[in-house]
């Protein structure tokens, strides 16, 4: 059985990030296939509820400035550095500067970090929130394309 929130975000992403972000499923089917495929619903509903906090979190910043202050720099509360490690901190500080995000999309990432049920997170689970959340930004096509594609690169170069 799986157990955790992250792996109904990545069942769901892997099967349905085709769709687009006009996908709008049935939560009843939806939560029955998941079901049959080995989640408890305990961590379904929590699954949908992180994905609400995200759908909530893109209509607030919806028409907001997407610039931030290119010197500033990001301070990690305690709680924060505990969850996020010395290595995770510094791949989104690469993000940023790199391009690849901006500021706000850095704390749309760190929030839906923050929101998984988990003591500490791994790079590949920040790697894969952060595809999850720049798939459901609008405008933000490109960067997602390009995390995307250094993603599969690193899953690919494991593989070999």
């Amino acid at each position: 059985m799986k157990e955790n929130v992250f792996d109904v975000l990545m069942y769901l992403f892997e099967n349905y990030m085709d769709e687009g972000t006009e996908f709008q499923p049935d939560q009843e089917a939806l939560t029955h296939e998941l079901t049959q495929a080995g989640f408890r619903r305990g961590e379904i509903r929590k699954a949908f509820s992180w994905l609400d906090g995200l759908s909530m979190l893109r209509e607030i910043s919806h028409g907001q400035p997407r610039a931030g202050r290119p010197a500033s720099i990001r301070h990690y509360t305690p709680k924060e550095q505990e969850k996020l490690d010395e290595e995770c901190r510094g791949y989104l500080q690469f993000m940023e500067t790199s391009g690849v995000i901006d500021p706000a999309t850095r704390e749309v990432v760190i929030d839906r970090l923050m929101a998984l049920e988990v003591d500490e997170i791994a790079l590949d689970q920040l790697k894969w929130v952060m595809l999850l959340v720049l798939f459901n930004q609008p405008g933000q096509e490109y960067a997602y394309h390009m995390l995307e594609d250094m993603v599969f690169d690193e899953m690919q170069g494991h593989l070999h």
